[in-house]
């Protein structure tokens, strides 16, 4: 066990460390977007539909937050893009707790996503550039399961929160927020080289095309798109047809954080259990087991059921992510880092705007079966899209890494004198 501990977690830098504390600590207090739907259709008394229009411009508006973020990240640096993004979204955090109004509350959900969603882009860079690409792997699993361990806690306890009262859940989750902005500000450095911030802000409108033009990237990124279309549906409808059932915002939080619990105790062992095989087919893999997992919603009803439903497509996702991250890491030129992490991030964004007002108005018009079992032939064509696009995928990969223009990392350590003083950190 020893042994299995250093290989997992031994030899990657501390300002990874320092981004994933700060990961942990944020993921605690994120209690909003979990219960949403529930606060908005029963404190709020909205319908579904209005319910999926406020969750579709939190898509929106993270849309816009990450095509921002990655050119701050790229231009004017991680560090800062990370520090405005925090802080402003924390603002926006308080403000849509305190929205009544329909409008109102539709206008914070969209600011809120431009906000937290700009971290992104930034983010994801700042590990890329930290990060040697032979621990890459490793590294976003031990940050995804970060994730998931505060997602997991969050789950229980927004669900418990929530019936004291919702405006906790806000004031929890902007203090969570405060506290990473302050992690990074005294412990993390800008990791951005000089000599590419000056490449980046001379041609943006050749990174542009570039991007724009790179078929196999952006094919990857449409991939992405419809596999998080199924996948979003556990914080969109899935909490209203547990509702729906009569199952309490308690329940829901519990048969949630199942998903959390199972990535917590078995993602850590996933990098060893993919090494080395083909990316395309995990990713196929994961993308049949996730689109099965949401089709056996449509047979739930009860409370042991939906946790079934969760663990299964759990699975999947487990699967995918750490897959996906280091993929998006060997497509990258290094120069265009936080641009291409943009690109990627959109398309969550576009999901997270998509599938709630999709959902919507599939579960009203055509049933909740139909929108489960949606899922799951979603889930299917997306992995036939995977086998079919993988080769392409690796040997573009393969060509960055012999032209040397993807994935060489900064020494992100600041001599003495930059580091941030004992008296700061107090």
């Amino acid at each position: 066990m020893r042994s299995w501990f250093r290989d997992t977690t031994g030899g990657l830098p501390a300002t990874f460390w320092y981004l994933w504390t700060g990961t942990l600590i944020n993921r605690l207090g994120s209690f909003v977007l979990v219960f949403l739907a529930i606060y908005l259709t029963q404190e709020r008394g909205f319908s579904a539909s209005q319910a999926g229009l406020v969750l579709g411009l939190w898509g929106v508006g993270g849309a816009v937050g990450t095509t921002a973020g990655g050119t701050l990240a790229d231009r004017w640096g991680r560090r800062p893009t990370l520090l405005t993004a925090h802080v402003g979204a924390a603002a926006m955090m308080l403000a849509l707790g305190l929205a009544k109004e329909l409008w109102a509350v539709a206008l914070g959900a969209l600011l809120l996503g431009m906000f937290a969603e700009a971290a992104r882009p930034a983010f994801g860079a700042m590990m890329i550039d930290v990060v040697p690409a032979r621990d890459r792997l490793r590294a976003f699993s031990l940050n995804y399961w970060a994730i998931n361990l505060g997602f997991a806690c969050a789950a229980v306890l927004a669900g418990l929160a929530a019936q004291a009262d919702y405006l906790l859940l806000f004031v929890v989750d902007a203090a969570t927020m405060l506290i990473t902005a302050l992690i990074i500000f005294v412990r993390v450095p800008e990791t951005r080289q000089s000599a590419l911030a000056v490449t980046a802000v001379k041609a943006p409108r050749g990174a542009l095309r570039t991007i724009l033009s790179d078929r196999v990237y952006l094919g990857f990124v449409a991939l992405n798109l419809f596999a998080a279309l199924v996948f979003l549906q556990h914080i969109s409808m899935l909490p209203i047809a547990m509702s729906d059932d009569g199952l309490s915002p308690a329940t829901y939080g519990s048969v949630i954080a199942l998903n959390g619990v199972l990535i917590v105790v078995g993602q850590l062992f996933v990098p060893r259990l993919i090494r080395g095989r083909s990316r395309s087919h995990v990713l196929a893999l994961a993308a049949v087991v996730m689109g099965v997992g949401f089709g056996l919603t449509a047979f739930a009803g009860t409370a042991w059921f939906y946790g079934l439903t969760v663990l299964f497509w759990t699975v999947g996702e487990m699967l995918n992510s750490p897959s996906n991250s280091t993929l998006i890491a060997e497509l990258s030129p290094s120069e265009l880092r936080g641009r291409y992490q943009g690109v990627f991030s959109l398309s969550w964004q576009i999901a997270g705007a998509c599938a709630p007002i999709l959902g919507g108005l599939v579960r009203e018009h055509a049933g909740n079966a139909t929108l489960w079992f949606g899922c799951a032939v979603i889930g299917g064509l997306t992995a036939v899209a995977h086998l079919v696009s993988g080769p392409a995928r690796e040997r573009r990969a393969a060509a960055l890494r012999r032209t040397g223009e993807a994935l060489t990392p900064v020494d992100a350590t600041p001599p003495p004198a930059s580091r941030p003083t004992e008296t700061a950190t107090a």
